[in-house]
């Protein structure tokens, strides 16, 4: 069972940074991709921004620029530092790493809250 325990969420005024981690139980590399999504009141889960095994990355347009996801293999974990946070980058932030062999298996961390006061 794999296990993605988030950590850095909290309450920063607009402008601000904070710096979210995400500690996996399993070797990260052997996802095919890790990423941070985030939910807000009554909207949908959406993506912030995903690495992929081999590195690359994407982001949603309302981050870029203003977030970097990053990963150390060695530590199995994976960041996002977020510059310049507005107060609509409030929301539970989550973790995810996905599997696609044999079958798409996606695996999520228990959400970390990030409130970004004006």
């Amino acid at each position: 069972q794999v296990q993605l325990v988030e950590s850095g969420g909290g309450l920063v005024q607009a402008g601000g940074s904070l710096r979210l981690s995400c500690a996996a139980s399993r070797n990260i590399i052997s996802f095919n991709a890790m990423g941070w999504y985030r939910q807000a009141p009554g909207n949908q889960r959406e993506l912030v921004a995903r690495v992929i095994r081999a590195g690359s990355t994407n982001y949603a347009d309302s981050v870029k620029g203003r977030f970097t996801i990053s990963r150390d293999n060695a530590k199995n974990t994976v960041w996002l530092q977020m510059n310049s946070l507005k107060p609509e980058d409030t929301a539970v932030y989550y973790c995810n790493a996905v599997d696609v062999y044999p079958k798409i298996v996606d695996y999520w961390g228990q959400g970390t809250q990030v409130t970004v006061s004006s």
